[in-house]
């Protein structure tokens, strides 16, 4: 999979690469030197992703990684599906391993083609329970690597669209 030939959003539509598909206790990777994806790692029993998780192609952020998002679709997809998604969000969040710190924000999407959730347009549209287990799960999956992940607060659409073009290569 060539990932550099698909553009990062066309207005208010973004291009997500899925690597972990929802449900999934497995941590999938792109390896764009390979042009595969491979397994980066297996989560704790009774862990898994609450939704689809990917990344923006053609981004770059301060982590060193493309942008990451979670997108809202009902069931999973696969490792790879590109999805077009309209933002609803970003968690604006720092992560830290040892004494050095970066941002690592998680924007937050909907699939242009789900039913169930095509009615949200903001973020403040889910349940706040929702957003607190977005988060926990965040902060928990980065523990378990021995990195602090840090929510400093969550962000409207607008916001999220801003954050994919400060990280365009």
């Amino acid at each position: 999979m060539n990932v550099k030939s698909i553009a990062a959003h066309k207005n208010e539509i973004v291009h997500v690469v899925i690597e972990t598909p929802q449900y999934s206790s497995n941590k999938y990777a792109y390896d764009p030197e390979l042009k595969i994806f491979k397994l980066k790692k297996t989560l704790p029993l009774g862990y898994e992703f609450p939704f689809d998780f990917g990344f923006v192609p053609n981004t770059l952020c301060e982590d060193g990684d493309p942008l990451d998002v979670l997108v809202l679709i009902e069931g999973q997809t696969y490792p790879g599906c590109l999805i077009a998604a309209r933002l609803i969000g970003i968690l604006k969040a720092s992560q830290a391993e040892g004494d050095k710190s970066v941002r690592n924000d998680r924007l937050v999407a909907v699939s242009i083609e789900s039913k169930m959730y095509e009615g949200i347009t903001d973020i403040k549209q889910l349940n706040k329970n929702m957003l607190a287990q977005i988060e926990n799960f965040f902060i928990d999956y980065n523990k378990q690597e021995g990195k602090v992940f840090k929510p400093l607060k969550w962000g409207d659409a607008k916001s999220a669209l801003k954050k994919i073009k400060e990280c365009k290569e």
